[in-house]
C-alpha cells in the first residue's frame, strides 16, 4: 500500500525532508538526469537552501546520445537556481552505457574521443563541462569507459573527501516508477542515517562511505510532479509536452539514455521528436532503428515477450540461433556450445536426455534454475546473455578470451572495455594479462 499522510500532503513531506537535510548534514549536491523527477526536486530544494542561506551544488551526467530539449532544460535549470549554485557539475565523460537493443552492442561509450566524427553533439561549451581534458586532477579514479553506476559512487566519495564532514546526495525518485525504486526505500539491511528510511548510507565495494543519498519525493506519483510543476510555476522539459502531444501515456514518459531495458520502449519516439537528433543517433548506436521499429513488440521483450504462435519454444531457440548467425557465427557458435553443456549436464546428473526436455515448465521452475527448458534457453538467448548466467553458468578465462577475439575481429562488439565495471570480468582479464 502507498504511504498516506494524515495531516500533509506529500509536497509539505518532501519540504520538510529538504530542511532536515540543509539542518543535519555539513553539504550537499543533488542528482540531475533533466527529467521531471529530478528538475521538481532541485528546484524545490532551491527554495528551502534560499530560506536558510544554503549553497547547493549538481551532478549531471551528459550521455551525448539526448534529446536537444534536455539539453535546453539543463541550461535553464542553471539559470534558475543560479544564486543558490556553488558548483554545477556537467559530466561529459567516455562512460560505458547498456545498449538493450542490440546483441552486437550491448554496451556503448559516450564521448568517445576516437569516435569523435560521428558524436550525435558536439561537446557543450560552458564553464561547468568536465570532459577528459578538463578533469580535476585528483580524479585518478576514473577509468576510461566506467559504467556509470560505478562512477556515481566515486564522484560522491570525491565530493565528499572535497567537503568533509557527512554529505547528502539528493535523487529524485519515487517508488511506483518500480520495485527496485521500492526496494531501495524500504530495504531493511541498508544503512540509514539516524534510522531514516529515505536514506541510504552509500558504500564502495563494501566500504562505508560518508556519504548518504536521500530521497526526498519517493512517496510522490507521476500526478503529483505535474501538480507541483503547475502550482509553483517549476520549469520543467519541454520535450515531455511534445511525449505528450505525441500520444505517449504520463507512465511510459523516460528521458534517460533511452537504449537501457526500460527507457528503449520510446525509442521510436526519438525519431518523431527530433529528427535532426535522430538521424546522428542511427550512426552512433548499434541497433536504433532496429529498436525504433519494434521496441513496443514482443521481439525486444517489451510488454510480454512470446515467441512466433507458428513455433514451438525449441524452434524458437534454433531461429535465434541461425539469425544471430547471420552477422556473428562465432556468437552464435558460442551459444550453441553452451546450450549443449547444458542439456549434458542434465542428461549424466538428471538422467534427461536432449528428447525428454518440455517446450515448457512452471515458470518458477525455470525462473529459480531448477529445471531445463526449451523456453528457459529461448530466454537467454532473447537477453543476450554471452555468459549465459540464465542456464546456471559463470564466467570464465575461455570466455573471455573467446571475448577478446570477437573484439578484435568485429569492430562493433563492444563487450570488454565497457564491461569492465564487472568486478568478475575485471579479476578474469586481469589474470588472462598476467
Amino acid at each position: 500500500m502507498p504511504k498516506v499522510y494524515i495531516e500533509k500532503d506529500v509536497y509539505t513531506a518532501a519540504i520538510e525532508r529538504f530542511e532536515y537535510v540543509f539542518t543535519h548534514f555539513d553539504n550537499y549536491y543533488f542528482s540531475v538526469s533533466g527529467g521531471k523527477d529530478s528538475s521538481v526536486m532541485l528546484q524545490l530544494a532551491a527554495n528551502v537552501a534560499r530560506k536558510y542561506k544554503k549553497k547547493i551544488s549538481v551532478m549531471y551526467v551528459d550521455f551525448e546520445a539526448q534529446y536537444q530539449m534536455t539539453i535546453e532544460h539543463i541550461e535553464e535549470l542553471i539559470d534558475e537556481i543560479s544564486d543558490v549554485l556553488e558548483h554545477w557539475y556537467w559530466i561529459c565523460l567516455p562512460m560505458s552505457l547498456r545498449n538493450a537493443v542490440s546483441v552486437i552492442q550491448p554496451k556503448w561509450v559516450c564521448w568517445n574521443q576516437s569516435e569523435k566524427d560521428i558524436w550525435v553533439r558536439d561537446m557543450p561549451d560552458n564553464v561547468w563541462v568536465v570532459h577528459e581534458n578538463n578533469m580535476p586532477k585528483d580524479w585518478t579514479w576514473f577509468k576510461y569507459g566506467m559504467e556509470f553506476e560505478t562512477f556515481i559512487l566515486f564522484f560522491g566519495n570525491w565530493f565528499n573527501q572535497m567537503h568533509g564532514g557527512i554529505t547528502a546526495c539528493g535523487i529524485g525518485i519515487r517508488c511506483d516508477e518500480s520495485l527496485n525504486r521500492f526496494r531501495t526505500i524500504t530495504n531493511f539491511h541498508k544503512v540509514k542515517y539516524n534510522d531514516i528510511h529515505w536514506t541510504t548510507r552509500v558504500k564502495i565495494r563494501n566500504n562505508d562511505t560518508n556519504v548518504y543519498n536521500f530521497y526526498p519525493m519517493y512517496d510522490w506519483k507521476t500526478t503529483d510532479i505535474w501538480t507541483a510543476v503547475s502550482k509553483y510555476d517549476l520549469k520543467f522539459n519541454q520535450i515531455y509536452e511534445q511525449l505528450y502531444k505525441n500520444g505517449v501515456p504520463l507512465s511510459e514518459q523516460r528521458l534517460c539514455q533511452p537504449y537501457g531495458d526500460d527507457q528503449r520502449k520510446g525509442l521510436d519516439q526519438f525519431r518523431s521528436l527530433e529528427y535532426e537528433t535522430w538521424e546522428k543517433v542511427l550512426q552512433r548506436v548499434h541497433g536504433v532503428n532496429f529498436g525504433n521499429i519494434y521496441c513496443r513488440t514482443s521481439v525486444l521483450g517489451v510488454i510480454k515477450t512470446e515467441k512466433p504462435s507458428g513455433m514451438s519454444w525449441q524452434e524458437y531457440t534454433v531461429f535465434l540461433l541461425e539469425s544471430l548467425g547471420l552477422y556473428v557465427p562465432e556468437l552464435r557458435d558460442h551459444y550453441y556450445h553452451k546450450i549443449k553443456s547444458f542439456f549434458s549436464w542434465y542428461e549424466s546428473k538428471r538422467g534427461i536426455l536432449v528428447s525428454e526436455i518440455r517446450d515448457e515448465e512452471a515458470k518458477t521452475l525455470e525462473n529459480t534454475k531448477k529445471v531445463a527448458s526449451w523456453r528457459r534457453v529461448a530466454r537467454a538467448l532473447e537477453h543476450n546473455d554471452f555468459w549465459m548466467k540464465r542456464l546456471s553458468f559463470s564466467q570464465n578465462q575461455h570466455d573471455v578470451k573467446k571475448l577478446l577475439e570477437l573484439q578484435k575481429k568485429y569492430r562493433n562488439l563492444r563487450l570488454i572495455d565497457e564491461e569492465i565495471g564487472d568486478k568478475d570480468l575485471r579479476d578474469l582479464r586481469e589474470v588472462i594479462n598476467n
